[in-house]
């Protein structure tokens, strides 16, 4: 029995099911790439169906950004292993790929034909407008639930000033993050033990 968060499900191939609907499902219907994605697989995994926690939402986003790779395809990976283990994995990371993989078979022979229409840049014009309204929601609801207090606020900002401003890799920016969270972490544990 697999049970998270209000999902009860007998076996684990139907749990496997649900999951690799649910992300063929998020990967049929978005455009724009992984962090598109985001707002959707965190309203749908934490606020519709529960399976998920926002923290663990969270940890699991900090996670896949982490690894190597796409980071829709990490999340999904990551996701299917916390609530189904390694088959979970498999089952949403084939969900997430698999509309990808069709659509672009069948656009690809199509595209071509019609690139040069007026309409067609057109179309494209807005959903890129789109693609930015929705990683504008993933930094104002990731912010929301992650800025708790100022030295967050303050390693948040840094962040932003070291890989805009100052042009240092990502991984840089969040191993240096993780070391700052981890010592502000130590000192806050060694003022509560010496008070």
């Amino acid at each position: 029995m697999w049970k998270r968060g209000g999902l009860s499900v007998n076996g684990a191939v139907t749990g496997k099911a649900r999951l690799f609907l649910t992300f063929f499902s998020i990967g049929a219907v978005t455009f724009g790439g992984g962090y598109a994605m985001i707002p959707l697989i965190q309203r749908d995994l934490c606020e519709r169906k529960g399976w998920l926690e926002e923290k663990e939402m969270l940890d699991i986003l900090a996670a896949a950004q982490s690894v190597p790779g796409a980071v829709a395809i990490n999340t999904a990976s990551l996701v299917g292993m916390r609530l189904a283990g390694v088959g979970g994995a498999l089952a949403a990371m084939l969900g997430m790929v698999l509309p990808s993989f069709l659509v672009i078979l069948l656009v690809a022979g199509v595209l071509y034909r019609f690139v040069h229409v007026e309409l067609v840049g057109h179309a494209f014009a807005g959903m890129r407008a789109v693609v930015l309204g929705l990683l504008a929601s993933v930094v104002l609801s990731v912010g929301r639930s992650t800025v708790k207090d100022a030295w967050s606020g303050l390693i948040a900002v840094g962040a932003v000033v070291c890989v805009v401003v100052l042009g240092v890799h990502p991984v840089l920016v969040l191993l240096g993050a993780g070391v700052l969270g981890l010592l502000a972490s130590l000192w806050r544990t060694g003022r509560r033990s010496d008070g």
